[in-house]
């Protein structure tokens, strides 16, 4: 499984709107044709998380392929009024705004 955490900025205030925009992108086929297993959506202060589960390591390629696609385009398009960047200058790509795991443990079964 691939996990990706990507670090944004939000107001706090927007997190109902943010939490709507997914939802309704969550009810069509696109996280499924992205390998999305899970999804959670965080804000602390000013800041916004989003964890996303895949069922591969190829959940990365998934999303490249799916950024063509008009729903990706209309949440990306949506999302604007609500997120942006946490680093603008530095900010090319989302790939630029996804954290690195520096530690990972998992209870064993």
């Amino acid at each position: 499984m691939l996990s990706t955490l990507i670090i944004g900025r939000m107001e706090p205030r927007s997190a109902a709107d943010v939490a709507q925009l997914f939802d309704a992108f969550d009810q069509t086929d696109m996280p499924y044709r992205m390998g999305t297993r899970r999804r959670e959506l965080f804000n602390y202060r000013d800041l916004y998380i989003h964890l996303q589960d895949f069922d591969s390591d190829s959940g990365g390629s998934s999303i490249l392929d799916a950024r063509s696609d008009p729903l990706f385009i209309k949440i990306s398009a949506d999302l604007k009024a609500h997120l942006w960047a946490y680093d603008p200058p530095n900010w090319h790509s989302p790939a630029d705004a996804m954290a690195n795991r520096f530690y990972h443990w998992e209870a064993s079964r």
